[in-house]
């Protein structure tokens, strides 16, 4: 399940409300999804609509927060296999926007996200190389969890750049998954001395799509090799 798969469920749960006489509200025909990361989402849509938070969120099999928003537990394995399930994931119309190329250094953002692609890619010629087929994330440990709530957050943080007219808040959210990819390339190697991990293989293929959607969004090219 994707983050708008999550949307799709909320705005349907809020339809069915409205056909069934418990709410009186113009259906939206999306829901505002953020991730709060290990495969958390969460809606501001029941704040947004005026409507009681508790009759969304029981029709999605959710909770609902203290603040009000509405929230939805999706497994890790889920949110990979969504991604790795959509060559589109999180496309939206986002204005161009660029990263200075230099000094190539993990502190010039743009250096961070190029590369971790790069090293996505890299997985990826390896395990070709190797034979080794992806497969389904199980048992992630921590930092696996904390990238792949990350990539969870792309869709929400590209359709808030549209909606904004400013590529910034798409950006920032592609340096925090490159930070994470960094952490898990190096902690949690996908292929290396005694290690191939199929789970890890098809983590670093998403990575690669988010990556290299995201680049394409903001007017780069995307490169396998830096």
């Amino acid at each position: 399940m994707t983050p708008a798969d999550v949307s799709d469920a909320l705005v349907r749960a809020v339809r069915d409300a409205v056909a069934q006489g418990e709410l009186d509200v113009v259906v939206p025909d999306e829901a505002l999804v953020f991730s709060r990361g290990d495969g958390v989402f969460e809606s501001p849509v029941a704040l947004r609509l005026g409507i009681e938070p508790r009759v969304v969120a029981e029709r999605v099999g959710g909770t609902v927060t203290g603040a009000g928003f509405v929230r939805v537990a999706v497994s890790a394995r889920d949110v990979v296999d969504a991604i790795l399930g959509d060559p589109e994931y999180g496309v939206a119309k986002v204005p161009e926007r660029q990263w200075d190329e230099w000094p190539r250094t993990f502190e010039n953002p743009g250096f961070s996200v190029r590369y971790a692609y790069a090293r996505a890619c890299w997985v990826g010629r390896w395990a070709e190389d190797l034979r080794l087929q992806r497969g389904p994330l199980d048992d992630a440990r921590p930092e696996e969890l904390r990238l792949v709530g990350v990539l969870g957050d792309v869709p929400g943080r590209a359709r808030q750049a549209e909606r904004e007219r400013d590529a910034r808040p798409l950006m920032f959210c592609l340096e925090r998954v490159a930070g994470a990819y960094h952490d898990v390339h190096e902690r949690c190697p996908a292929i290396g001395p005694g290690t191939a991990r199929a789970g890890r293989v098809g983590l670093a293929e998403a990575v690669r799509v988010v990556l290299g959607n995201g680049l394409n969004m903001i007017g780069e090219t995307p490169r396998e090799r830096i």
